[in-house]
């Protein structure tokens, strides 16, 4: 072929060679291909799923994502972007299965939302007051029902096509893996291994309440130890967390959810039937020094915020459901939690008005509405309602043990898998969830009066549900400078980050004033 100037103005092929055959892309199209497609993988920081970018050798490439899970967003409009598990998340117990929907994402957000925090909300109530205690509760459901929902907005990326489907995960993402650790591991990991101690204690010790009931006051029955009765707890709590998956436990969940309605419902109900005790007074408590009464209040106040967590688990409940462009998993995800808030407000706010109501400041500090139930209505109610509400408690708190325990079940798998690069086999997953139940129930009998201290739990806990969240929105999202939400995020974030700290220095504050009746090793 001669040179003419209209080679000038052809694309040729970088390298020269026969013409090519009509059946093939020209070198130009080729090149104008080339430029969408990045011949490497990454995989991005943060712990979220693997982005992987291949270059297909067709123009149409082929799908490698695990069947269990949907990418997110098309891969010709995303420039053939790959979105795909990191290979051990098809391994681990959180993300094991992707075919959750709105109905399972209500079972575990209810069960997870109601539970033993509940029943110490009249407790702060004393030293609020009626006025200040309505306001505060209903602000701190609101906030936190607020940045719920940033953590489903923020759990995937369109645009990216990342999933973070653990709390730590975006953690590590907006503010770095080293900081993450500092700021946020021991709060998450308090959320999940202190709740399930608090819940051995509970469920331990409410069984001793509904055998006693069950065999009445003739019974020659010899009774278990405390100690005893946690263990029996525990062996059922072993039993069910056999369970591969979070996505198999949605039948638990579901009757968890069920059981902390009925026990919520009985204990309202039953106070506010039996009305009000004699010589109740509603007058704020106070102490004779200003600053002691300060940090009462500020103990109260981190009582509320300690009713109002489980946001440690909102990613992980996310990440079971499929997920693309068309059906994100934050529609399906904000629906089921719009469902199981609206019936949490429905049992929170009757429990905690219902019970200062009927006790004021009687309100048993220790146990709550629970306590108050047996202590004062014990001989002038059934047996058949007291029995309920126990068995109701023991169950709801069994149910409760595998959701807070599946994060931890999933950081012990997540560590062989890392190593061995392979699943772990089913009797090392039952023996690494039985080791950590067990683990559980030791602390339970060391530490039985954990539950003494959950104004100071709940400031450590409290950046978690209502701060970091909202810094996790400015980052990642960026909103514009000064605008509405700016504003919105960073005014939250401060104060919740603020309110922690003064509700630890208060909880330590109210312990060494008042003590608590440290008894290790001996549950009662």
């Amino acid at each position: 072929m001669s040179e003419t100037g209209g080679d000038e103005i052809t694309p040729a092929p970088i390298t020269p060679g026969p013409p090519m055959p009509p059946t093939e892309d020209p070198p130009a199209s080729k090149s104008r291909v080339q430029p969408l497609l990045i011949p490497a993988s990454t995989t991005t920081t943060g712990g979220g799923d693997q982005i992987t970018l291949k270059t297909p050798k067709t123009l149409t490439p082929k799908s490698r994502t695990p069947r269990f899970m949907t990418p997110i967003g098309s891969p010709v409009r995303r420039a053939f972007h790959l979105t795909r598990l990191d290979p051990q998340d098809a391994w681990l117990p959180i993300t094991e299965s992707r075919n959750g929907n709105a109905y399972y994402a209500a079972f575990h957000t209810l069960c997870s939302g109601i539970g033993i925090q509940s029943l110490v909300l009249p407790v702060a109530f004393p030293y609020l007051g009626w006025t200040w205690g309505v306001i505060c509760m209903t602000l701190a459901f609101i906030w936190q029902l607020y940045t719920l929902y940033l953590l489903v907005q923020l759990h995937e990326s369109p645009e990216t096509g990342i999933r973070y489907c653990r709390y730590i995960q975006l953690c590590n993402a907006t503010f770095g893996e080293k900081l993450s650790k500092f700021l946020a591991l021991f709060p998450i990991l308090y959320l999940s291994g202190g709740t399930c101690v608090a819940l051995i204690v509970l469920g331990g010790a409410t069984s001793k309440s509904f055998f006693q009931i069950v065999c009445g006051a003739t019974c020659t029955a010899r009774p278990l130890t405390p100690a005893e009765w946690y263990l029996v707890f525990t062996c059922a709590a072993v039993i069910l967390s056999q369970l591969p998956n979070l996505n198999s436990i949605a039948g638990v969940s579901l009757v968890g959810a069920i059981t902390a309605i009925g026990y919520c419902t009985i204990i309202w109900v039953v106070s506010v039937d039996k009305g009000r005790l004699p010589h109740v007074s509603y007058d704020p408590l106070k102490s004779n020094k200003n600053l002691i009464h300060f940090f009462d209040i500020l103990n109260a106040l981190g009582m509320i915020a300690f009713a109002f967590r489980g946001h440690n688990l909102i990613l992980e409940i996310q990440a079971t459901m499929p997920s693309n462009e068309k059906h994100p998993s934050r529609v399906p995800m904000w629906r089921g939690v719009q469902i199981s808030y609206t019936l949490i407000a429905m049992c929170l706010f009757p429990l905690a008005i219902g019970g200062y109501w009927a006790y004021g400041q009687m309100i048993p500090h220790q146990g709550g509405m629970f306590a108050a139930l047996y202590g004062f209505h014990m001989r002038d109610t059934s047996r058949l309602v007291l029995g309920l509400a126990s068995l109701f408690v023991v169950i709801n708190a069994l149910c409760s043990f595998q959701i807070y325990g599946m994060p931890m079940f999933d950081e012990m798998e997540s560590q062989y898998t890392r190593r061995f690069k392979k699943a772990a086999p089913w009797w090392l997953r039952a023996i690494m969830r039985a080791m950590y139940a067990y683990g559980c129930y030791f602390l339970a009998v060391a530490v039985p009066f954990l539950g003494s201290i959950a104004g100071l739990l709940g400031g450590i806990s409290l950046p978690v549900t209502l701060a970091y969240p909202c810094f996790m929105w400015l980052k990642i999202k960026k909103p514009k400078k000064y605008s509405l939400s700016w504003w919105v995020n960073w005014v939250l974030g401060t104060v919740g980050i603020l309110l922690s700290i003064l509700l630890i220095a208060a909880g330590v504050y109210v312990i060494i004033d008042t003590g608590i009746t440290v008894s290790f090793f001996k549950p009662q």
